[in-house]
């Protein structure tokens, strides 16, 4: 039996921790959040520094992730405030404020703000942390301009901005999308500055496997190791584009998640709703080890 059954079968009137009722507790929780919540990103001021252009297809990535993004946050605060007034009895508690309530006491996501937001495992505390730091990553892109380092993470649809960066190529050079595809660099530190073509990204965490930073190649797992530590994370990865790339001999064709669920469904836009790509990582081993090891790279973790 799992955790979420066993609260699922706790008591709602039961007291919580200082003897506060359930209602409380979940007033407590709500106006916490509320506390926290970033504020919305200025569209306004985002569209007139980053207008649509042809040469960068990353300032309408940003425009797209920003609209996503403010939806989420209107979504939340909105419910949240409704949430306040039912428990105070100014409005009526309806059946998706009831569940809502229901999600919170559980520390969980509540479905309202699930349905509207990026493919995620974790419980409400850290998702509400999560969700701060990719408005903030956004915030920033806007106020600073191209980042040298993308988080990949900070993505609502991180194909988006991998296909923006392969289309800023193609228009460069005057090839067609079609016929360019990634190949990787592997980096200690950031670059000193934005690369010319193709992008960096940080943020991956491995399972499966651990990344050696020393010869920069795939190794075995520490012992009761899940995923790789802080020490052995993945390093940055460097995206370049190449017409007609073919994957190094030996290289390992690593797929790439956005959860730890491995597994989505096809949206409409006809990408899967986890699968972000394939990293071709260098390894001494044969790929087929690593594959037997279900060695994959995620976007984020379920904590």
């Amino acid at each position: 039996m799992g955790v979420d059954t066993l609260r699922n079968l706790q008591p709602k009137e039961a007291s919580g921790e200082g003897g506060l009722s359930a209602d409380e507790l979940t007033e407590r929780a709500a106006g916490d959040i509320l506390g926290v919540l970033p504020a919305q990103l200025d569209l306004k001021h985002i569209a007139k520094t980053y207008p649509v252009s042809y040469r960068e297809s990353l300032n309408a990535v940003l425009i797209q992730e920003s609209i996503r993004y403010n939806k989420l946050l209107g979504v939340i605060s909105a419910s949240l405030k409704d949430l306040l007034k039912a428990l105070k009895g100014l409005v009526v508690m309806s059946e998706a404020l009831e569940n809502m309530s229901s999600s919170l006491a559980r520390n969980a996501v509540p479905l309202m703000w699930s349905s509207k937001a990026y493919p995620s495992l974790k419980p409400l505390a850290a998702w509400v942390k999560d969700l701060r730091l990719r408005v903030s990553f956004m915030q920033s892109w806007a106020e600073n301009g191209i980042p040298v380092v993308f988080w990949i993470s900070g993505f609502y649809f991180p194909q988006g901005f991998l296909t923006g960066a392969l289309q800023n190529f193609a228009r460069k050079h005057g090839m067609a999308i079609d016929t360019i595809a990634y190949a990787f660099d592997f980096l200690t530190q950031p670059p000193p500055k934005k690369p010319d073509d193709g992008c960096c990204v940080r943020g991956l965490y491995m399972e499966g496997a651990r990344w050696n930073v020393a010869d920069m190649s795939l190794e075995e797992s520490r012992a009761k190791e899940l995923h790789t530590g802080t020490q052995d994370k993945m390093c940055i990865v460097q995206m370049k584009p190449e017409q007609y790339h073919r994957t190094p001999s030996g290289a390992y064709e690593c797929p790439v998640y956005k959860t730890l669920a491995r597994a989505g469904t096809l949206s409409t836009t006809g990408h899967s709703t986890n699968y972000v790509m394939t990293l071709e990582l260098p390894t001494r081993k044969p790929p087929a080890h690593w594959a037997k090891r279900g060695c994959a790279l995620f976007c984020a973790l379920d904590y």
